[in-house]
């Protein structure tokens, strides 16, 4: 079995039938504290045969891709272009023709798109009254996919992220200038040019991506040292560092760790444990076939789906689908996670043809491995995901169900992880309130010399409104018998107070009170406009 840097899975390598039973029989998790002092030892080793965290997006073994990666890693930092500029980029930003490149891609049409990024411009800047009101709303548009402009906003908002970084202003300043746990600060370090290496931000050994995601993971055993550094951390982080600042990012890391996925990322992975077993359980209901030929060849479903939940699939399927799949997750929570894992492994092994390829272990393992690009094309699977009729309800209850076998078998649990929030609802609910509204984080902000040509042209409009109530109020001399919804149409920039009636008679000069509706609506226009996307 091969060994693993930092707190990480195990890998299915040459002894196939042997591996698969020591895994099964206990010796991964036992072993969880000997591998990572063997990796921290050893450093970087050769990925094995099997599901490791080397996945199937980026395969490190040396070949003709390990050769593009060490060249590509051997650029000194982002502005070293040369030679780089060259190569094609794909829209998510994976060098074309690599690993992490996607082909022929279906293309949502510009309007629909552009219809798209108003309505979620609509719900971000009215957040938690969507949240409170149009909750099934917000679901129905995350499983139709996020517009890529906003993607990283809205999985601020849906995870809490954005509140988290309300509550603590500087929090993560202050944890970035700490100088870090060195035990956690070399494994970190060792893998970061595993991440994503074919991906532009993280091409470059020492660039601006390495350097966001060393800093977000490092934060972490700072913010959280009873738990420290899992290698399974740093793939979620690098997907969010593609979307968000490096702040924003170590929040939405936080959520993910506290409340969609808690105790997976701890040393004796027993979180993971379980949900394997809840996942093992389902799928006797969804394929009994899957589940009767793993059964049958005693695979523990550690072998398989450990990468899977621990990197919620960014390491497994291709990057168009992991996106979609991620607005669903942040959405709806794990059961997700359970739904994709599910979908997988029923149309892998869900039927007599396909387990005709799959006489052992090892056989089967290689297909879980290999999944056909069918099953993970992302039209497909996210269509299957939304289908699937696996509920919170019977993830919670298969949960208690495995904890009482665990007990019963093992003891109690060592690690005592935080309640799991099954989505962005659970999150906001769970919140302790009363908190501050979210406020709109503006798209487009204006330059200092902008907002100066604004504070001049403020004098010029206001003497126009000043010349204008004089004009009125001389009217109002000459002609005493004019209503106050005359006025009111007349001078345009004054509200009538409550209880007046037409007839009463109107004041010479607007007061403050009579001005502070027209203000209040002025400066909700300019707040509205204030987040606009180009």
């Amino acid at each position: 079995m091969g060994t693993v840097r930092g707190r990480g899975v195990g890998s299915v390598g040459g002894g196939r039938a042997a591996q698969a039973a020591e895994v099964a029989a206990g010796a991964l998790v036992a072993g969880a504290a000997d591998m990572a002092k063997s990796s921290r030892e050893n450093g970087p080793r050769e990925p094995a045969a099997g599901g490791s965290l080397s996945g199937t997006r980026e395969s490190l073994a040396q070949g003709p891709d390990a050769a593009t990666a060490d060249e590509l890693s051997s650029l000194g930092s982002d502005s070293e272009a040369n030679g780089f500029a060259e190569r094609r980029i794909d829209k998510f930003g994976f060098i074309v023709g690599s690993q992490g490149a996607e082909g022929a891609l279906e293309e949502v049409p510009l309007e629909v798109l552009r219809q798209r990024e108003s309505k979620w411009l609509d719900m971000l800047n009215n957040w938690d009254k969507w949240m409170a009101k149009k909750h099934k709303k917000i679901r129905l548009r995350c499983q139709k996919g996020i517009p890529p402009s906003l993607r990283g906003r809205a999985w601020q908002y849906l995870s809490g992220g954005k509140v988290k970084l309300q509550q603590n202003p500087g929090k993560f300043d202050e944890l970035d200038m700490s100088p870090g746990d060195p035990k956690w600060l070399d494994v970190i370090e060792r893998d970061l040019h595993r991440q994503f290496p074919f991906h532009e931000m993280f091409v470059s050994r020492g660039g601006h991506g390495q350097q966001d995601l060393f800093r977000v993971l490092k934060a972490y055993t700072l913010y959280r040292p009873e738990e420290g550094y899992c290698q399974a951390q740093a793939p979620i982080a690098a997907v969010l560092l593609m979307h968000m600042p490096a702040e924003q990012a170590f929040w939405c890391l936080v959520q993910v760790c506290e409340k969609y996925l808690p105790g997976y990322y701890s040393e004796k992975l027993e979180a993971i444990q379980l949900d394997g077993e809840i996942l093992f359980s389902l799928l006797q209901k969804v394929s009994p076939v899957a589940h009767k030929h793993l059964s049958r060849q005693k695979i523990d479903p550690l072998l398989y789906m450990t990468e899977w939940f621990m990197c919620a699939f960014a390491r497994t399927l291709p990057w168009s689908s992991v996106l979609r799949v991620w607005d669903m997750f942040f959405c709806e929570g794990v059961k997700i996670i359970f739904r994709v894992g599910l979908v997988l492994l029923k149309h892998a092994l869900g039927s007599p043809e396909k387990l005709k390829a799959c006489q052992g272990q090892y056989e089967t393992i290689e297909q879980l491995r290999s999944l056909s690009p069918k099953i993970m094309q992302e039209a497909f699977l996210v269509q299957e995901v939304i289908e699937l009729p696996v509920t919170e309800r019977q993830i919670e209850r298969e949960h208690l169900i495995q904890l009482r076998r665990w007990q019963e078998t093992r003891g109690e649990l060592e690690c005592r992880s935080l309640p799991r929030m099954h989505g962005a609802k659970a999150i906001l609910d769970a919140e302790p309130g009363p908190r501050p509204a979210l406020q709109p984080s503006p798209s487009i902000r204006l330059p200092p010399d902008a907002a100066l040509l604004s504070s001049k042209a403020k004098p010029h409009k206001q003497a126009q409104k000043e010349q204008k109530r004089t004009k009125t109020s001389a009217q109002l001399d000459k002609s005493p018998g004019l209503s106050q919804a005359t006025v009111v149409t007349a001078a345009g920039d004054a509200c009538p107070p409550q209880g007046v009636s037409p007839k009463d008679p109107v004041p010479q000069d607007p007061t403050p009170q009579n001005l502070a509706c027209h203000h209040s609506q002025e400066s909700l226009t300019s707040q509205e406009s204030e987040d606009t996307y180009l």
